[in-house]
């Protein structure tokens, strides 16, 4: 269960806000059934207590050069906690990586990687990841399409109407 409190109509400006960011106050107002001062209140609200993370423009990755995504797995070598926090640094700052999640199972990490094509994910497993001697293993899975993405979240499971 959610630990912020949330109604109906903050589900409804969240729903609405996770696909449509660039709505006006206004706009958003009227489409959760608010004047637009309480609506700005209820926004300012779940972004202080950060329900609401930020905002940003969802790019399609093909058009600007980022064809190739990798999905890898990680098995680190030795003792997960002594190379967890110095692992997480560096892959942080890997502009390819762009998600990491600590995963139970056979592997210890997943990364989401980004990159033009073929060769430069060639050049990121070698020249990057293969370079820091941490991993014992790395399992790569090529993203031939993209067949669900969770954007926005479902959030219905969370209204008490339903």
């Amino acid at each position: 269960m959610p630990t912020v409190s949330l109604d109906g109509i903050d589900l409804k400006i969240l729903t609405i806000l996770q696909s449509e960011g660039k709505l006006t106050n206004t706009e958003l107002a009227e489409r959760v059934g608010l004047s637009a001062t309480p609506c700005l209140r209820r926004v300012k609200r779940l972004e202080q207590e950060g329900v609401i993370v930020g905002y940003r423009a969802e790019l399609d990755r093909n058009l600007i050069g980022l064809g190739l995504t990798v999905l890898v797995d990680v098995k680190m070598d030795g003792p997960r906690n002594e190379n967890s926090t110095k692992i997480q640094e560096v892959l942080r700052a890997m502009p390819e990586v762009l998600s990491c999640h600590l995963v139970s199972g056979e592997y210890d990490l997943m990364l989401e990687v980004a990159v033009p094509d073929l060769p430069s994910y060639e050049r990121f497993l070698l020249g990057k990841l293969l370079e820091l001697h941490m991993f014992k293993d790395i399992r790569s899975h090529v993203v031939i399409r993209t067949v669900s993405d969770r954007t926005p979240l479902p959030l219905d499971h969370l209204n008490p109407n339903h």
